[in-house]
């Protein structure tokens, strides 16, 4: 099967362009030419490097190809930091692919995220697919009405909503870390099963469905399990519970019964999630020798992130 990624080199899409081209499929890449994807398709072949943007590039892309997985997405942070930009890419973007894949005839899945259903920690887990969707920020506005531009669209399609799938190294510490509370319900998946759920999809009966991709009960997990859990490598301890919010976020917990039944993805637990980004996160030696003279001041600096204790005397 000829398959076109978008987004090819990304946290999932590198995934599942190494799954598609085992499962002996023809993979086409479609990415920008940023330094850490270049750096990351090197070896790669039939790469097309564009911007989505550009709608010339995006037809000659989807040419005579069987499938496209649409992944190539502005994610937050970077939502919030330039929403002009994002919004031309997220839904101008997805607009350029749905036309080229209606005039190829192709069919598409379409990268969706838990985060359409809105603050739910007030209702009774999981989430289910036919559950209301909310848009909270641009980036959950983007996604919802792309999956509204997807069902419309005239061919086969799919639209998977993904649960947080942890890329395989340390993420930067970011002001949003303090945005999620502590004992907010969340649900991981490896982003390997993330890619097995696309590869068995598009030789599956799939089209006209939402599916929800999370890692099942053995990845539903609170905010702080993930949190401190990713943090390990660097012995930094637990953070003040007033250094985050107490305002609802948009995780929890997903009702993946049927998508398992269908995709047969879910291969690994929580505990091998976190296993595979302590490992890829872990410190070089240099590191780790003076990290103990610098904890206390990484620790703090972690904690000016936080706007939640801006200000507050006797701030840690």
């Amino acid at each position: 099967m000829r398959v076109l990624v978008t987004g090819a080199f990304g946290n999932i899409g590198s995934s599942v362009v190494a799954r598609l081209r085992g499962r002996g499929h023809q993979v086409r890449c479609f990415d920008v030419p940023s330094k850490a994807n270049l750096r990351r398709a090197r070896g790669a072949t039939n790469v097309v490097w564009a911007d989505i943007r550009d709608e010339d590039a995006v037809q000659r892309a989807v040419r005579d190809q069987d499938v496209v997985v649409h992944m190539a997405f502005v994610i937050p942070p970077q939502v919030a930091e330039n929403p002009g930009t994002a919004r031309e890419v997220n839904i101008g973007g997805t607009t350029a692919v749905l036309d080229a894949v209606a005039r190829n005839g192709s069919r598409v899945l379409f990268a969706s995220t838990l985060d359409v259903y809105g603050p739910t920690q007030h209702l009774e887990p999981p989430r289910r697919a036919d559950d209301p969707v909310v848009a909270t920020d641009d980036y959950s506005e983007h996604k919802i009405r792309c999956e509204e531009l997807v069902r419309k669209s005239p061919g086969p399609w799919a639209v998977y909503r993904f649960a947080d799938v942890p890329p395989p190294h340390a993420r930067r510490p970011h002001p949003i870390m303090f945005e999620i509370p502590l004992d907010n319900r969340i649900e991981l998946v490896h982003r390997d099963d993330a890619a097995l759920a696309v590869a068995n999809g598009i030789e599956a009966d799939i089209w006209g469905r939402t599916w929800l991709i999370g890692g099942g009960p053995g990845c539903q997990v609170r905010y702080r399990d993930l949190l401190y859990r990713s943090m390990a490598p660097y012995k930094l301890g637990e953070l003040p519970e007033s250094a985050f919010s107490t305002e609802p976020y948009c995780t929890d917990w997903l009702d993946t019964e049927e998508s398992q039944r269908v995709l047969r993805f879910q291969r690994h637990t929580f505990d091998e999630i976190m296993a595979d980004v302590v490992a890829c996160s872990r410190p070089a030696l240099p590191t780790r020798l003076v990290l103990p003279l610098v904890r206390s001041l990484a620790r703090r600096q972690i904690l000016k992130l936080s706007p939640h204790l801006a200000g507050r005397p006797g701030r840690p």
